[in-house]
């Protein structure tokens, strides 16, 4: 299972680096995850402080923390 969640927190992190701060539902489309994959690989990416997580009305924007 860590591997499946590495693996999506990859495509994520090559989504947003490619494109920019983006809704959570526009990156699991975009991505082909489902809702959990899309949950368990924002955490990973989350608990190595990589993500910058805000909300924007009834979305959720998320993108990579600028370092």
């Amino acid at each position: 299972m860590q591997q499946t969640i590495g693996d999506a927190a990859g495509e994520i992190w090559k989504y947003l680096k490619k494109n920019g701060a983006t809704s959570s539902s526009k990156l699991a489309k975009e991505c082909g995850l489902d809702n959990k994959s899309l949950q368990r690989a924002i955490g990973w990416l989350s608990r190595e402080d990589n993500l910058s997580l805000t909300q924007k009305g009834r979305s959720e924007i998320i993108d990579l923390k600028e370092r």
